[in-house]
């Protein structure tokens, strides 16, 4: 056993800070605004004479408001303890397990508290498990037993308290949005057509001569009328480079940037998904895919075809 855990399991049956006397006794106004909050209109709460009827001496609290009597309240939680701090959640933080999240409590009530009753808690270690991995992080069970008591020292209720205190895993860095195309009037036609999953070539309307990339003049023929048409999505790598530096976090690498001539005889550059820097050849014939990096960005990639696509 290491010195930590040594220290750890020596809590175990030791008392947690010092028993908590409530601020206030049991009274009808926390009682009204509890059933109120609660929606619990059971009236042996408020009601003296309902009370009575069922054979006790008048109203009484609901069981489930035992913890709120010993609440320290707001004004306690934002100044210093006045009972010192915590030395077992010190300990526990010492350990990395800084964050808690409550996975379990079981009540057993002796007698149910009428107003006036002045109520403590005293808080004993019952076990501290071993490290365990769990979906928030590696932590330990922390279980305890409180009791609480009335003025005269009598058990009016138990409660078994179980804590995950635990360890935050490590959460990964967001990946980088990929950097944003230069969109102008141009081209934006081009980019709203990939949104859509859909490869577009710019036409000039008068000598239907294609090109890309898009422009607001037919260099052939000197005309602004256009239109486009839609690609097969068939084609092969004319030329390709393999890119490892400089890196971009929004990249996967070794990253294959390829040119691609289509079968309607424009040209562009791309990325190529599927295949290995070390497979990609010239000539190689490749079918159209898509990358979608995020909801706002879809662009299309190429990857070697199948020989049923060829």
């Amino acid at each position: 056993m290491s010195e930590y855990e040594a220290r750890l399991q020596a809590w175990v049956g030791r008392q947690v800070g010092a028993p908590r006397v409530g601020q206030d006794p049991v009274n009808i106004p926390m009682i009204r605004h509890w059933v109120e909050a609660m929606e619990d209109d059971n009236p042996v709460y408020l009601d003296d004479a309902a009370a009575r009827a069922t054979g006790r001496e008048g109203v009484v609290a609901p069981a489930s408001m035992i913890q709120a009597w010993t609440m320290r309240g707001y004004a306690a939680s934002v100044r210093e303890d006045p009972a010192g701090p915590d030395e077992l959640t010190d300990l526990l933080a010492e350990g990395g397990y800084t964050s808690v999240v409550a996975t379990d409590s079981e009540f057993e009530f002796h007698r149910e508290l009428v107003p006036g009753d002045h109520v403590s808690v005293e808080e004993t270690v019952e076990s501290i498990s071993p490290e365990k991995n769990t979906a928030l992080g590696a932590g330990r069970f922390v279980s305890t037993v409180k009791t609480y008591r009335d003025a005269s020292g009598e058990v009016v209720a138990t409660q078994r308290w179980r804590l995950l205190r635990f360890r935050p895993a490590a959460k990964p860095e967001p990946k980088p949005l990929r950097p944003r195309p230069a969109i102008n009037l141009d081209n934006a036609f081009w980019f709203e057509a990939a949104r859509e999953h859909r490869l577009v070539i710019q036409r000039c309307a008068d000598c239907k001569s294609l090109r890309h990339p898009p422009g607001p003049c037919c260099p052939q023929c000197g005309s602004f009328d256009w239109d486009t048409v839609e690609a097969q999505g068939e084609g092969h790598v004319h030329s390709y480079v393999v890119n490892h530096h400089p890196r971009h976090p929004a990249f996967d690498y070794p990253l294959v940037v390829a040119v691609i001539e289509l079968a309607e005889g424009t040209r562009l550059i791309t990325n190529m998904t599927g295949v290995a820097p070390e497979d990609v050849e010239i000539g190689m014939p490749v079918v159209l895919d898509w990358i979608d990096p995020d909801p706002d960005l879809s662009l299309p990639a190429f990857r070697p075809a199948e020989p049923k696509e060829r």
